[in-house]
């Protein structure tokens, strides 16, 4: 069956799992919130887009930056990043640690990594941390499209969804959520772990990758994962920020969106923009992880070498 993924970085032997896990999820943390906050602006503006009636167009996207920025400031453009740091930094945390130990159970290494098994390593982790987190995501899309006045602060949101709509409102596009979320994972963890070890078999066979080739490979992710699956997110964005009841479930929404909009104009609105901050936000996030996890785990074995001397 292979070598078990702990035998994958050398360090590793020196760690208990307990310490794997934490390092895990401090560097998953951090890679999550640094990659979100840096494309939050242009994340806004193609959830806009993704539940409207308007076209799409690179103008437009542009023209909707500069007209937040002057109606409502500079840090307008930012609007919902506190529910989207709520949200990513666990989101992020959990779903490294889950990838981890789901090719720790499927037993995936660089040996033993069929791609049956690093694409089902990626999709289960997609699927447990957006299972885990969800309820934040859907108040996260609902600051990203409202005045501030509507939502103010996170605590608002929730209250807010819980006394007009009830607590399955904070389940709304879940099934497309999850539906989506398996190819978007799965495609982009299985690309990023087999360009590793492309790099490993015919670059370079350390186990640690130079930073600027994971942050290439995880933005080649980024674009893979995330066409596969953007219809499922044009989906749930729709059902997430809905609060007229035109949107009840998936199939309803498909339909509606099919028959008023178009296959490309509908579930494919505000792709492009995508394959701009797409790129970016993964790339940061892949390479920031692997750096700052190898870093913690450095410095856990110095400090547990230091106590033993």
């Amino acid at each position: 069956m292979g070598k078990s993924t702990h035998d994958d970085d050398p360090k590793l032997k020196h760690l208990s799992n307990s310490e794997i896990v934490l390092t895990s999820l401090t560097a998953g943390a951090i890679a999550g919130a640094l990659a979100k906050t840096t494309i939050a602006p242009l994340d806004r503006t193609k959830i806009n887009f993704q539940i409207s009636h308007k076209p799409y167009s690179t103008r437009k996207a542009l023209k909707f930056l500069v007209e937040t920025f002057k109606k409502q400031g500079f840090f307008a453009l930012w609007r919902g990043n506190s529910a989207t740091m709520a949200r990513i930094v666990p989101y992020c945390a959990i779903q490294f640690t889950a990838h981890e130990q789901w090719k720790r159970v499927l037993k995936v290494d660089q040996q033993n990594g069929t791609p049956e098994r690093l694409f089902l390593a990626g999709s289960l982790a997609g699927v447990t941390s957006q299972a885990l987190t969800y309820p934040l995501d859907l108040a996260r899309a609902r600051m990203a499209v409202t005045h501030k006045l509507e939502y103010s602060t996170l605590r608002h949101v929730f209250s807010k969804i819980y006394s007009f709509e009830g607590m399955n409102a904070f389940y709304k596009g879940f099934i497309p959520t999850i539906v989506g979320v398996i190819p978007y994972a799965g495609v982009s963890f299985f690309t990023y772990d087999s360009l590793k070890k492309h790099y490993r078999d015919h670059i370079n066979n350390s186990y640690v990758i130079h930073p600027l080739a994971s942050l290439i490979f995880g933005a080649i992710a980024g674009v893979l994962g995330q066409t596969s699956s953007y219809p499922f997110d044009i989906i749930r964005r729709r059902m997430q920020t809905d609060t007229t009841g035109r949107y009840p479930n998936m199939y309803k929404t498909v339909l509606y969106v099919y028959k008023t909009e178009g296959i490309k104009k509908g579930f494919y609105k505000g792709l492009s923009m995508n394959w701009i901050k797409g790129p970016i936000a993964v790339g940061i996030s892949y390479s920031t992880y692997d750096n700052i996890r190898d870093l913690l785990r450095k410095f856990v074995i110095k400090l547990k070498n230091e106590s033993l001397t």
